[in-house]
């Protein structure tokens, strides 16, 4: 006896012109002298002589800082690469951090300076 399928109709899908919806906590401009990092993938920090940035584990795994000013980066707690209590970055430097059992590491930077 032959048995009958229910074939489900063709859906077509077409593809939106819309640009994508700002997400508020992609990335932060930073024009103030102290900022806490509050869940973003980016912080760009300008506008401003000088600034530092604490880097907050409990809303932050994974960070990008640019800084097109001088900015003093701190952890919330631990150290970076289990060696640095701050970093000095100055203008044009770009950081990438990541969090790890309590120490935030440094994943690729172009421009830190050692002193």
């Amino acid at each position: 006896m032959p048995q009958i399928i229910q074939i489900p109709k063709r859906k077509i899908v077409t593809r939106s012109e819309q640009t994508q919806p700002y997400i508020p906590n992609e990335y932060k401009i930073v024009s103030e002298p102290n900022y806490t990092s509050s869940g973003e993938k980016l912080i760009i920090a300008k506008n401003v002589d000088e600034t530092t940035i604490t880097l907050d584990s409990t809303k932050n795994q994974k960070i990008t800082v640019k800084v097109l000013t001088n900015v003093r980066v701190l952890p919330d707690f631990g150290k970076i690469d289990e060696e640095w209590d701050e970093l000095q970055l100055d203008w044009g430097a770009c950081v990438q951090f990541q969090n790890v059992e309590g120490n935030w590491y440094i994943l690729s930077s172009d421009g830190l300076k050692m002193s």
